[in-house]
């Protein structure tokens, strides 16, 4: 058991959320349901919370209700080694109600940010050559989903 879990708050929908990451994310799997009981403050039999994992990492989720929403303040990043990656995850992602955004974030359908950033931008963006690195952040800031040759030529112009 990892020593510090991140705990997503739900309000609702846990049982699409856990069927959406596990149609996206290959080696994702639930560790643990527990479900309401009649003394739980949540429709009997429901979800309260579950654990799962995707790539190694546990994840809690909690149908605590409306009081809390998430924001852009946390979001998970997926480092891609390719283009593939990127459009796999972005667009699986995106799906039924995500909403795209700026610089290769996006959120799911259920308000999780996320961060799906090619493995190449940081060597890109920290080179020694100031007017390389800038070209790139300039490329980048102008995407939303990253597209990796076209960060490549802008590196190289």
């Amino acid at each position: 058991m990892q020593k510090i879990t991140p705990c997503l708050w739900f309000d609702g929908r846990v049982d699409e959320a856990l069927d959406l990451y596990k149609s996206v994310f290959k080696d994702f799997k639930v560790n643990a349901l527990l479900r309401n009981t009649e003394a739980s403050p949540g429709e009997t039999g429901s979800i309260l919370t579950a654990t799962f994992e995707i790539f190694k990492q546990q994840f809690m989720v909690l149908n605590g209700g409306p009081q809390f929403k998430h924001s852009e303040a946390v979001s998970f990043t997926i480092n891609c080694d390719n283009q593939e990656e990127v459009d796999h995850y972005w667009y699986g992602l995106t799906k039924n109600g995500g909403q795209e955004s700026d610089c290769g974030w996006l959120k799911d359908p259920f308000g999780i940010s996320w961060q799906v950033t090619p493995t190449i931008l940081p060597k890109l963006l920290m080179d020694k050559d100031p007017k390389k690195a800038n070209n790139v952040m300039k490329a980048m800031m102008e995407m939303q989903r990253l597209d990796i040759a076209k960060l490549k030529e802008a590196y190289d112009k």
